[in-house]
Order: C-alpha cells, then structure tokens, then sequence
C-alpha cells in the first residue's frame, strides 16, 4: 500500500514512517521541509495523490486558542487533497479524554480535528494515545524553580513515542476503524509521582511538591486522561527511563 504521512518527520511521524516502509509498504513523509503546508495548502494536492492512505500527523505551533484555527484550516485543507486524489483512509492521532477536558483550548482544538474528520467524506480512524513518555522533561519545566517542581497528583498513563508510531501504524494499514481506538501505556502513576521518579532518575536534586493548581494538567478533573480498557503498550516507564 502507498501512504502519505503528512507531519512525517516528527516524533510520531518519523516512526511511522519507518514502521510502515518495514513492514513492505510505500511510506512517504512530507512536512514543511518538503514543502507541504496544511494551512495554505501548498503541495497537499501532490502529497497525497495515488495515495492508499493518508496519515495526518501534524500539530499546532500553539497550545493556546489558536490551535482551533489551526486544524480547522488543516483538516478542511487535507480532506479537500485526499477526496481529489481518491485518498481511501484518512489516519490522525489524538488525546485520550481530550473531550472530557472543555478547559484546555488545545484538547478542545483535537476534538474539533476528531469531529471535521467523522463528518467528512472519507473512511477514517482515530488513534487516541495517553501522554508520551517524551513530555515529561518539558512538563519538569513549566512550573519549576531553582529548588522545586510543582505538579499536581493527576492520574496520567504515559505510553512511550515508539508504541504510539508502531500503533498508527498498525491501524494505518488496517481497514477503517469509521471510530476510535485508544491506545495507552501499561502503568498509571499520579504526576507528581512521575515527576520524583523522572528526577531521581536523572539525579535531579529538586523535589516535587504537589500542587492541585500547578500547570495545565491542574485543569484535569479525575482520571479522564487514562483508560483501563485501552490497547495497553508493552514498553514500561522505568524501561523507557533507562
């Protein structure tokens, strides 16, 4: 099968790429640095055609209000490239319990993505993946001092980057899902918990002291962003730490 990953020289990109190719598929990423834009819609026409399937793993340059705009204008962009070029899947990643967290304008941005993309003319699948192992170091940044780290006790169920490629994959080459498939890591840990095991990994002498306003995952009510009954990874983080 042929695909087109567009935001395929990212994180998530890169390994689906390879992923798929390994598995004796067409792979082709494209981005910005190949000339692709989603927003203007520069080369997505020639991106896609004669593709099989069509993998959307672009992102937002903002996590603010704006991300709304930006896959509204992406999604309508590529879903007008992929009916023209008789695209037959349309593939994105999303967040798991992105739609129980109304307060965050970018998991309301990815639900808006979720919705253009049910509503449109093309088989479709959604992943959705609990947070990546890869953001611990930058959420270690949000709300840290010289001597301390504060984050909140919110349950999160970190799934590592290569386990989210390898299962966009899998369902990229799959027929359409027509719905959503969540995939998550194989433990849950309160933040604050992750973040004293990531810096005593690290050797980090900062301590965590847990704060229910600390950060946006403060705006995480409950245990939305995890689920018991997702495609559960096998990469533990303790594995991933080392």
């Amino acid at each position: 099968m042929k695909f087109a990953v567009i935001g395929g020289t990212g994180l998530i990109g890169s390994q689906v790429v390879r992923d798929l190719n390994a598995a004796g598929h067409e792979a082709v990423p494209h981005s910005q640095s190949t000339g692709v834009d989603v927003i203007s819609g520069r080369g997505l026409d020639e991106a896609v055609a004669g593709a099989d399937v069509v993998v959307n793993l672009t992102n937002s340059p903002t996590f603010d209000e704006a991300s709304l705009g930006f896959f509204r204008t992406s999604m309508g962009n590529l879903l007008a490239a992929a009916r023209k070029g008789g695209v037959r899947h349309v593939v994105i990643l999303s967040i798991v319990g992105a739609d129980q967290v109304p307060e965050l304008d970018y998991y309301r941005a990815k639900v808006l993505q979720e919705d253009i993309l049910a509503a449109g003319p093309i088989p479709y699948s959604i992943v959705r993946a609990t947070q990546f192992m890869e953001f611990m170091d930058a959420v270690l940044t949000w709300t840290a001092d010289d001597g301390t780290v504060r984050l909140p006790a919110t349950p999160i169920q970190p799934i590592a980057a290569k386990d989210v490629a390898a299962a966009v994959a899998d369902v990229a080459a799959g027929p359409p899902l027509n719905g959503i498939r969540n995939i998550g890591g194989p433990e849950v840990f309160p933040l604050d918990e992750l973040g004293r095991l990531t810096l005593a990994h690290k050797g980090d002498p900062r301590t965590v002291v847990t704060d229910p306003t600390a950060g946006m995952f403060a705006a995480v009510k409950g245990d939305v962003l995890t689920d018991e009954n997702a495609r559960l990874a096998p990469t533990r983080y303790a594995d991933w730490l080392s």
